[in-house]
């Protein structure tokens, strides 16, 4: 939200990516302001009782599948943390490729307190190759198994794999990537959460990362 009165210029501007929920009203006409008293007096309320017009927040995410202990997991019981979530099966060829980069990045942003997950859609007929590709890839957090593309399909991360999701603090997705991710796209993905993070921003004032289904 900004407000902005040094000019005559009274703004209410709103912007929800991950529901692609966008609106702005501004008044610039220092001449005219005189004629829009009815509607500064609107946006006015609208600064003073934002919940009227806010898009709300989007649903948090929920998955629940299970470790290669077998124990049920919770990606509710993360909720708290900054969680890079990442969709993937033994049989991807692309996945292969991209999980090294995971796998870096997971040694270098740890430390900074970012969760990395791997949740496998690998069946029962290829969840005996995950432990092995756990080996191959020096994959040194959870890996979770059981997840399906009803799991993609919920989370709206599209219909193939890999795919990534990055979220934030409050267990909500604020930005998606369909197919490999580069590195330069994950840094500045996790660089931008933790930011936001640190930064302390209310949460009805939250400016979201964009929803990015195709990385660029």
């Amino acid at each position: 939200m900004v407000v902005h009165r040094g000019g005559l210029c009274i703004g209410c501007i709103e912007t929800e990516w991950g529901s692609e929920v966008s609106i702005l009203m501004v008044i610039k006409q220092k001449s005219a302001w005189m004629r829009m008293l009815p509607l500064c007096g609107l946006l006015l309320t609208l600064v003073v009782h934002p919940s009227s017009v806010y898009a709300k927040d989007p649903p948090k995410a929920e998955l629940s599948l299970k470790g290669l202990d077998g124990k049920r997991v919770h990606l509710r019981d993360l909720r708290g943390n900054i969680v890079v979530l990442n969709f993937w099966a033994t049989w991807c060829g692309p996945c292969r490729d991209e999980m090294p980069r995971l796998v870096e990045a997971e040694r270098q942003y740890k430390p900074r307190g970012i969760v990395f997950l791997g949740a496998s859609l690998d069946d029962g007929n290829t969840q005996e190759k995950i432990t092995g590709f756990v080996q191959d890839h020096q994959i040194d957090f959870p890996i979770w198994v059981g997840a399906t593309v009803d799991d993609l399909d919920r989370l709206d991360m599209g219909p193939a794999v890999p795919a990534t999701a990055f979220i934030d603090s409050d267990g909500c997705i604020v930005a998606r990537v369909s197919g490999e991710i580069q590195p330069k796209e994950l840094n500045e993905r996790l660089e931008w959460l933790i930011d936001a993070t640190q930064q302390l921003i209310p949460t009805g004032m939250r400016l979201r990362s964009p929803i990015d289904k195709n990385p660029r």
